[in-house]
């Protein structure tokens, strides 16, 4: 390992089943030297991305909270999202979790979540956590509306270029510009989402919302879809103002 892969290898090991590593526990699971793994965590120390802890142990150092503080300040999705899906869990009556989530790497993860004061279970999707990017709406409709050179790669890493009854499937939800699934992640619970893109930013992520199954009828799904689809288009509005031009932020008054 060399460069930025090897600090990468390191932090990647923490997780929540195993949240503290010596030196030696990272030099056997990374079967690395000793005196490698050693001047790597002794770096991360000094950067604040790893800390000491218990018997000559580290762990996950407060860097991270700092950078995920200026994440939250200054990400154009987040900044342009988090009114609208705070107002979507709102609108939605009815128990539920708003999630905003988008491609990372060959997986979906969830930026921001809203839970309403009565929802009483949780999704698999949860803020930080990947998720497969095949499997659910949040992750699908993201997929139904990435540039098809990104999407063919994609399918090839995961084995799915052949996969006609997937393709077939992404083509319809990106037509309908929406996606709604029942069970694919949880067990008794469906999720509805929308796609949200600025080909400006080049962004493509989801607004969604998990509730229970019971009780979603044809037409409660069609008004919390409808929801969902003028929300995102709201975001995507933000972005591109967010993302415009100088010159063309200037003229836009003058043009209305």
């Amino acid at each position: 390992m060399a460069g930025l892969e090897r600090y990468m290898a390191v932090l990647r090991l923490f997780g929540e089943a195993e949240g503290a590593w010596t030196v030696q526990a990272m030099a056997d699971a990374l079967a690395a030297p000793q005196s490698t793994v050693y001047r790597t965590v002794r770096d991360l120390l000094a950067a604040g991305l790893l800390e000491t802890g218990v018997d000559a142990s580290y762990r996950l150092g407060p860097a991270f909270i700092e950078f995920d503080r200026l994440t939250r300040l200054t990400d154009p999705l987040l900044r342009a999202a988090m009114p609208v899906l705070e107002d979507v869990v709102a609108q939605a009556r009815r128990p539920c979790v708003g999630l905003l989530s988008r491609l990372y790497d060959d997986q979906v993860m969830c930026i921001a979540d809203r839970a309403s004061p009565d929802a009483h279970f949780r999704p698999s999707y949860e803020r930080g956590r990947p998720m497969p990017l095949m499997q659910g709406a949040t992750s699908k409709v993201i997929l139904a509306r990435l540039p098809a050179r990104r999407l063919a790669k994609l399918l090839a890493h995961a084995g799915k270029s052949a996969d006609d009854a997937l393709r077939a499937d992404l083509a319809a939800i990106r037509r309908q510009g929406f996606c709604v699934g029942r069970g694919e992640i949880d067990r008794g619970l469906a999720g509805l989402a929308a796609p949200i893109v600025c080909e400006d930013a080049g962004l493509v992520a989801s607004l969604s919302l998990v509730l229970e199954s019971d009780g979603l009828d044809a037409a409660e799904e069609r008004r919390l879809v409808l929801l969902l689809v003028s929300a995102a288009a709201m975001i995507e509005a933000a972005l591109r103002a967010t993302f415009m031009p100088s010159e063309e932020k200037i003229a836009a008054p003058l043009m209305t």
